[in-house]
């Protein structure tokens, strides 16, 4: 069965359907959508606090595992990926943070004029509607609906008074004018309480208009060619094989390991790898799979005197914060548990924040507990700390020229000494925030890694054995000129015709906070680049 359209989109997460929207909204446009995975019904998509069990649905993620990783001990990381209508942006934490002004000028230096922060800050605006309402810095009437995280038991005034009191500076907006220091954490999260993810906020409005298609459930097999020019794509679903054909443009968006996987194995990628595996070469591309970056994360505990959050998970009062969530869109259930966010710079001298933390009054392993069934457990703090800027690249590279056969994904954390620097930088900064404050007379001991653990070589050690991805994977199609870049500034696969790559794929390096917004932003940004050069 072949059918022809405008434009074929090839993943409906958060670039796909953002796209599929923009694409369609003039009606003079027939739109293709294909996503492998399936609806974004479950309540745990809708509900925030749900947001771990959707993470762990392997119903609705990829499955996707690095190769044993050489600075961690040989570990293998999972590799979370949402299959599902919206991507990660129905599977994540649903934290808003653009990054720093600096992250997208330094796109614009690295040779893609366009993207400076003044340039993509019209964008960032259009995508949202902030709970702070229209202004320079943010938008009132966009798709995404931004809220804050408020709510008393997560204890943020005390955690805000502790970083007052240890000389961290404080934000009153992360995406406004300064974004640097200790902020209230925003997320995507509507006014009734439930996930704004991409599907909700850009696919199911558009779904209603005749020339937008959504086929899920079936997978892209390859894009299809003449010559260079890309005429279509082939996909599976219900069992048999089908053809469809674009009039304009195939547009890749199926993230930063599924769009290079697909590229390498429809030819656009290194020759010679290409070739070893019985692949013919269309575009001979090495930056294809090349360039990969990740956030590398640390957890820290502190056990704690008080209540923290695990005390709204006591059964009776869960129950009951599920049926508020449910019929009033309110409670603890109705947001994020991630009290405080902050961009710190760990060195006076650096131009950006070079660690991320978040800090939750909760610990990871807290679950639903029933008074007198088994002894409760220890109320503890969790902090993320998150490098934002790492040094070392991986890559991703086929594993064979079978569909069905997941990539090779070497993410080569800590190959620099800087990113160990900046890490152990993060975990002292933590140590001065809980020995300052409120939180210092509440602390009883430090968990994760241990008070006893002081010098580099000792916080290096718990490094290697426990970090882990914040699930930010970038680059693997890098935009630029020259060499190893991969698309162009207009998002166009270099040396193909009528066929581009919009996600996080294209991200030159990683902005320096959680990417889902970035990735929403570069979609928005690319839709007006392809009506402009249709």
């Amino acid at each position: 069965m072949t059918q022809d359209f405008d434009h074929i989109i090839v993943g409906a997460g958060s670039a796909g359907c953002v796209l599929a929207n923009r694409l369609s909204e003039d009606g003079r446009r027939s739109v293709l959508l294909i996503e492998a995975g399936g609806p974004d019904s479950s309540p745990f998509h809708a509900m925030p606090l749900g947001f771990m069990a959707a993470m762990a649905d392997p119903a609705k993620d990829w499955g996707y595992m690095s190769e044993p990783e050489p600075n961690l001990d040989g570990r293998h990381l999972p590799l979370p990926r949402g299959r599902v209508l919206g991507g990660c942006s129905t599977t994540n934490g649903m934290i808003y943070m653009r990054g720093h002004a600096r992250d997208y000028d330094e796109w614009r230096d690295l040779g893609c004029p366009g993207w400076g922060y003044d340039d993509v800050l019209p964008y960032f605006r259009k995508m949202e509607t902030s709970w702070r309402g229209a202004g320079p810095w943010h938008g009132g009437d966009g798709p995404i609906q931004v809220t804050p995280v408020r709510h008393r038991a997560l204890l943020t005034e005390q955690i805000l008074a502790s970083a007052a009191a240890a000389g961290f500076p404080h934000s009153d907006d992360l995406s406004g004018e300064r974004q640097e220091g200790f902020s209230l954490s925003e997320v995507t999260v509507d006014r009734r309480g439930r996930r704004s993810s991409a599907a909700r906020a850009y696919l199911r409005p558009a779904l209603k208009r005749p020339n937008l298609r959504l086929i899920s459930g079936a997978q892209v097999t390859r894009v299809l060619f003449q010559g260079r020019r890309a005429v279509g794509v082939e996909y599976r679903g219900e069992g048999a094989t089908h053809q469809a054909r674009a009039r304009r443009d195939v547009i890749l968006a199926g993230g930063a390991y599924n769009s290079p996987h697909l590229l390498m194995l429809s030819g656009v990628g290194p020759g010679a790898q290409l070739r070893e595996h019985g692949i013919g070469v269309v575009v001979d591309s090495p930056g294809v799979g090349a360039n990969l970056s990740e956030h590398p994360i640390v957890y820290m505990d502190f056990a704690t005197s008080g209540d923290t959050f695990l005390k709204q998970l006591r059964l009776d009062r869960a129950a009951l914060s599920v049926l508020r969530w449910a019929l009033l869109g309110t409670g603890p259930f109705a947001s994020q548990i991630t009290s405080c966010a902050a961009l710190l710079r760990t060195l006076p001298e650096l131009e950006r924040p070079d660690i991320q933390l978040m800090v939750m009054p909760v610990r990871l392993d807290a679950k639903i507990w029933t008074p007198g069934l088994g002894k409760r457990l220890q109320d503890m703090f969790s902090i993320m700390v998150i490098q934002l800027h790492p040094e070392s690249r991986g890559r991703l590279t086929l594993r064979s020229a079978d569909m069905a056969d997941t990539p090779r994904i070497e993410l080569n954390l800590l190959s620099h000494e800087r990113d160990f620097a900046e890490l152990r930088r993060g975990i002292r900064a933590v140590r001065t925030l809980f020995g300052a404050g409120p939180l210092a007379t509440r602390v009883l001991r430090e968990a994760r890694p241990g008070a006893e653990r002081q010098s580099d070589a000792e916080l290096d050690a718990y490094i290697r054995a426990n970090l882990r991805i914040t699930q930010h994977p970038v680059g693997t199609c890098r935009m630029g000129r020259g060499d190893g870049a991969v698309v162009d500034p207009s998002l166009r696969v270099i040396g193909a015709e009528n066929l581009r790559v919009v996600d996080a794929s294209i991200m030159p390096t990683v902005p320096g906070g959680n990417t889902n917004a970035p990735v929403i932003m570069v979609a928005e940004k690319a839709a007006d680049l392809i009506r402009q050069q249709d």
